[in-house]
């Protein structure tokens, strides 16, 4: 299973549309459902995808070997990207996450599924939630 907010994913579609007939491809990050101040029914280590990385903060150099640069080491577990040539599937380029969102046109939260590292689709459960406030360091 795969948790992900719906402010995520319409942000994410939102992309994906804008880029259109371009696909992107997106390092997202989670936070453990037990951070949530709302009551989620999952255990509490549960990741949910909260977060993304933008695509061109890596620079000129972006990935190697299909690590991608600017993401900080030991997050990016997951990834999003878009087909805008209509194929709901994962494909080998996209397949360096545990956890792949894929979505398609028309850019709707129905034309999205999830997939892990060997291609196999999961359950995608979109959560009415909002990650909790994150603080600067010292505040």
């Amino acid at each position: 299973m795969v948790y992900i907010t719906r402010g995520l994913l319409a942000a994410l579609l939102e992309m994906a549309a804008e880029a259109d007939p371009d696909g992107i491809s997106v390092v997202l990050a989670s936070t453990s459902a037990g951070e949530f101040e709302s009551e989620l029914e999952l255990e509490s280590e549960t990741p949910v995808l909260t977060h993304f990385y933008f695509p061109e903060t890596s620079g000129s150099v972006n990935a190697v070997f299909g690590v991608d640069l600017g993401t900080p080491a030991g997050r990016g577990r997951a990834r999003f990207v878009s087909h805008p040539d209509g194929r709901l599937a994962a494909t080998r380029e996209d397949t360096f996450a545990a956890a792949l969102v894929v979505a398609v046109p028309p850019w709707e939260s129905d034309s999205v599924a999830a997939f892990d590292r060997n291609d196999r689709r999961l359950d995608l459960d979109v959560l009415d939630v909002e990650p909790p406030q994150e603080r600067l360091v010292g505040e």
